[in-house]
Parts: C-alpha cells; structure tokens; sequence
C-alpha cells in the first residue's frame, strides 16, 4: 500500500472510531479498530443507507426490534375495525390488534457476519478519488443489500457453520421468506398440477394445467389467498428469471425502455401484467417460480444493539480485513397475503 493511502485510511478509520464514540485506546494503533459495538445512531444510518442503496430493499419493510425473539411486529393494518357489540345483551367491546398478525411463527434474530477485505491494490486505486472515505463506507453495501434477497428468496437453515462453496445462494446462513411460507403456510403453496407430482405444466397447447401464466396466477390469487386481499391494490407477482422468456416478457427485449423501467439496481417491472397484477423481476428469485405477494409483506428485521466491527491490517495477504456481524432475521408479515406457486414448467407435458 502507497503511503499516500496508508494516511487516508488512518483518518477514515479515525473517523469511523470517532463516530461510534471510542476512546482513545481504540485508536492506540493507527488504522487498525479492535472489535467494538457500533453506536446505535450508526446502526441506524447503514440500515437507512441499505434502503437508498437498494430499490429492493427500500419497498419491503426494514425492522429494527428490541428483543432478539418474539412475535412479528405486523408491519401495517391488515385487519379490519368495523363491528358491532350488543351491549345490552351484556357484551363487551374488544379492541384487537390492529394488524391482524397472526402467531404461527416467531422471529428470532441470528448472528450474520458480513465481513470482507480490502485489497492494497484496491485501496491505492481509490485514493486519488476526493470520495475515498465515502468508498470505503458503501462499497459493501450494495452486496451485503444483494445478500440480504438472496437469503431471503433462497434460504432454508441457519447453520453453525455456513459453506459458500456448497450452497452458492446462501441457503445455509438463514431461513428466508420463500421457506417460512413453505414451512409455515403450506396452504399458500402449489408445487405441482393434477397432470404430474412435480410440476405446474404451462402451455396453450398438448397436456398442461394451465393454457398461460395468466391462467395460473389468477388461480392461485382466487384460491391459495386469503379472501380478504385478494384484491388488495399493493399485490405483486414476483416472477423467476426464466419465467422472463416467456410470452408476456417478450416485450422487454423487442420495445427496449418503453416497456419496462429499470428502477435503481435490482427491481424491474413489467408494463403487462399477470392475472390483472402488476408483475416484477427480482434478484435471486428462483426459476420456475412465482410469488404473489406485497412487497410491505416481507421484512427484514435486525436487532438494535448488535452490530459488532473490527478493522485489522492483514499485510500476510495485502489487505485490510473487516469483519462485521449483526444479528438479523426474514419475516412473512401476513401469510394470508401470499401465493407461491413452485416447479413450473413452460410447455406441455411429454
């Protein structure tokens, strides 16, 4: 590393000491911070930075909670106020929990790490940018906002130890959305049709469940969702990469931008619809796939007071490691609000 940058590293890590309030015995060694709790005020302004970052992330709901586990917070009114009680006949009125959510599962908020290294390299070619301190700050977070879907839409275990070699997705770091519907609401799900146990044939001609997508998604909203939001305004199908190929996104690739809009970095959304509701491709969803849902359904919960950080000089492998951890959870908010639909074959059936 160019001594040019070792300076400009010293006065960023200075900086990160003196915005979580350490004292001087943390910053002894020049460059280097010591594993330490990261300030609320700072927790809360990198969990508001993932949102700016991520047009994914800023339409679910990003939860800070108190308690590592408990019930969902239930994000939003999902039930309704309206009633009546005969007071003459005795009855009492019974004010209920506004939003209506349900006690089939609880969140509990793992440890993550989120660490990653600089390279010297790396580091000396951003040194010349006036912006340094501001890249070294986010240049994870566009990963680590990439991370948090793709536990969500992937995940199935929170195991002891993780192993990115064997489960590429991050299936191992935590249970996502996809897999507490599977797990909690198995009602909302449809893996197969009535022409084969494993499928959901999809085609306008030869042996299928379904002549469209169109077909099957308004099936699945009049059938696996709850009465109650199945004509909720904010619904949403969430749509598997290879689905895009299909007819109904032919579109994006022939009309260009006219067509579709490409909001920030991860969410794109469709100009047709499927089933009368607007349609969305997402990062890491899994192919074959379909999720009906609101974005305001999913949460990502973290738990204030539990972000740790470390910043050590490693010059054995030319870097500077990071290594950061909080503890986090995924969290359905309303499982009557949802309709995966899995295993979903474009084409007739052999």
């Amino acid at each position: 590393m160019q001594t040019s940058t070792r300076l400009l590293l010293h006065a960023f890590v200075a900086q990160v000491a003196k915005l979580n309030g350490l004292p001087a015995a943390f910053t002894a060694v020049p460059g280097k911070l010591d594993e330490f709790n990261v300030s609320p005020a700072i927790e809360q302004r990198l969990q508001a930075k993932l949102r700016t970052i991520s047009d994914f992330m800023s339409r679910i709901n990003v939860v800070p909670v108190v308690n590592q586990q408990g019930s969902r917070v239930g994000v939003g009114v999902n039930r309704s106020l309206a009633s009546r009680t005969n007071r003459a006949a005795g009855h009492r009125r019974t004010p209920g929990d506004v939003t209506g959510s349900d006690l089939i599962d609880q969140y509990l908020c793992k440890k993550t790490d989120y660490d990653y290294a600089w390279s010297y390299e790396l580091l000396d070619a951003w040194a010349h940018m006036p912006e340094f301190q501001q890249l070294c700050r986010d240049a994870v977070l566009a990963q680590k906002a990439e991370d948090i879907m793709c536990i969500g839409f992937n995940g199935v275990e929170a195991a002891v130890e993780t192993d990115r070699d064997a489960f590429p997705l991050l299936q191992d770091v935590n249970q996502g959305w996809l897999h507490k519907i599977r797990t909690y609401a198995p009602g909302r799900v449809m893996a197969h049709g009535t022409k084969d146990d494993a499928k959901i044939y999809v085609s306008p001609e030869g042996t299928a469940d379904y002549s469209n997508l169109d077909a099957l998604v308004f099936d699945a909203v009049q059938n696996l969702i709850h009465e109650r939001f199945r004509t909720a305004t904010d619904l949403v199908v969430m749509v598997g990469g290879d689905l895009v190929h299909d007819k109904y996104f032919k579109i994006i690739e022939e009309a260009g931008n006219t067509a579709t809009e490409q909001v920030a970095r991860d969410v794109i959304l469709s100009s047709r619809q499927l089933g009368g509701k607007p349609t969305v491709q997402v990062p890491f969803f899994p192919a074959g796939s379909i999720l009906i849902t609101s974005f305001k359904n999913l949460s990502y919960y973290w738990q204030i007071g539990t972000a740790r950080r470390a910043i050590l000089d490693n010059p054995a492998l030319d870097q500077i490691d990071n290594f950061e951890s909080i503890n986090d959870a995924f969290m359905v908010e309303e499982y009557g609000k949802c309709a995966l639909l899995e295993n979903i074959q474009l084409g007739a059936k052999a």
